[in-house]
């Protein structure tokens, strides 16, 4: 089977000026911004391990958590995206949106070390139950009505937006923290339970594929449509190489941007004598660069493929990172939004790359959730050896070898795509390229 591959010229070029929005595919855009960035909204981001210290954890036991919680993503994701392609993306959108908000209420409830560590848990099955569903949902639907061209740039807008919100958001955490300690765990469920408002007026799907899909749930055992799903999923890996190589590409770009942002964001002010203080501020200058890229992936231009240009932001995530070594505060700083902008660049350009080499008629939110799990699998090793240099205290000597290994998988990946079978032909401007799908292992 043969079809266009836009790259980002659908993003930018005047076929996707020209294709005008249907009422339906506006509703689809403005609802999937408000659940992106309400189920997304985590007010505690910025504080969780002063949070969790003053709770009593040791810094073993939070990096433990965080180690459990990317284990636990993994096995959660293996159900979760075929209950997706089963019942529906949207209905999978709302029972994460449920999952979320109780998980958020569990630190409220038991401020421990068994509370943290169910809180993470439920936030996994909240997320996996929605990593692939989202992005099949939003693709899908917007294929559906002939506005397939809007979806980079509707998926690079959810995120801004989201990235926006955390900005206002969170440098309020600090003064609200002083009027009520646990106020940015309520604020993240009450924010979690306005996703799960979007979600239920989310409009129903209307592509034949859905259509068949649900059909299907309603008459087939659940155990046999599951392990159909599965199966299905696996040979379409499998039969598609070029699909494989793109998900092992992404891990580079994912697991960067986790663990920088997330596990090593704070210990890495703190070793360049940055306050505690001031860590929100920082955290808000990085969103806002973040924001900005992510609405305008366009901004790339089309000299490089797609491909090329994820590979090139990766190893510039990379570079920054072990570039924040040697300089003082304020080059820590600087490129640490510098890696955020990186970040909001390459996420769109990479999901639109996995979902344009998704087979037609192939369990959509099964493999975007595979590809989850290669993502979470990679950050959980990544966190069990940050744990390990941290307590060793060889922060620089980790941000360096992880530029190495990331240079080093780029290249040697780049080499291996370009002779992949299903690689994108070029074709001459006036025409559109033209992408070989294999269709073995559809259903």
């Amino acid at each position: 089977m043969i079809r266009p591959f836009s790259g980002l010229r659908g993003a930018r070029g005047p076929r996707a000026a020209g294709v005008p929005l249907t009422p339906r595919a506006r509703r689809i855009i403005r609802l999937n911004n408000g659940f992106q960035l309400l189920f997304n909204l985590l007010w505690w981001m910025p504080v969780f391990y002063a949070y969790q210290r003053e709770a009593g954890l040791s810094d073993g036991q939070i990096f433990g958590i965080q180690s459990i919680y990317y284990v636990a993503f993994c096995l959660f994701e293996i159900p979760t995206g075929m209950v997706a392609d089963r019942i529906g993306a949207r209905n999978c959108l709302r029972a994460g949106a449920v999952v979320m908000t109780a998980a958020n209420l569990a630190p409220v409830l038991a401020p421990s070390y068994s509370g943290f560590l169910v809180h993470f848990l439920a936030i996994a099955a909240g997320r996996s139950l929605t990593s692939g569903a989202a992005s099949a949902y939003l693709y899908d639907g917007l294929a559906a009505e002939g506005a397939g061209e809007h979806y980079l740039k509707a998926e690079g807008q959810a995120r801004a937006l989201g990235l926006a919100a955390k900005v206002l958001c969170w440098p309020l955490v600090g003064p609200l923290m002083a009027v009520a300690h646990p106020t940015p765990y309520v604020l993240s469920a009450a924010s979690a339970a306005g996703s799960l408002v979007c979600a239920m007026v989310l409009p129903r799907p209307a592509a034949p594929g859905h259509d068949r899909r649900d059909r299907a749930a309603k008459t087939s055992r659940g155990g046999v449509a599951f392990l159909r799903d599965a199966t299905t999923a696996l040979r379409c890996v499998c039969a598609t190489p070029w699909l494989a190589l793109l998900m092992v590409q992404g891990v580079a770009v994912f697991t960067l941007s986790r663990i920088c942002q997330v596990n090593l964001f704070q210990p890495v002010l703190l070793d360049h004598g940055i306050p505690e203080g001031s860590h929100g501020g920082v955290l808000a200058a990085m969103t806002v660069a973040e924001a900005v890229a992510s609405a305008r992936p366009q901004w790339l231009g089309s000299r490089l493929s797609p491909v090329a240009w994820v590979s090139l932001l990766s190893l510039a995530m990379a570079a920054a990172l072990a570039g924040s070594t040697l300089g003082g505060p304020w080059t820590v700083v600087a490129l640490l939004c510098v890696f955020a902008a990186v970040t909001g660049f390459a996420y769109p350009l990479q999901r639109k790359l996995v979902n344009d080499a998704i087979p037609a008629g192939a369990p959509r939110a099964t493999l975007l959730s595979v590809e989850s799990i290669v993502d979470r699998a990679v950050c959980a090793l990544a966190a069990v050896a940050a744990g390990a240099y941290l307590s060793a205290r060889r922060l620089d000597a980790l941000l360096w070898h992880s530029a190495v290994v990331t240079g080093v998988v780029m290249l040697v990946l780049q080499l291996i795509l370009r002779r992949a079978p299903g690689r994108p032909r070029k074709r001459p401007k006036e025409e559109p390229a033209l992408e070989l799908v294999t269709t073995a292992g559809n259903p």
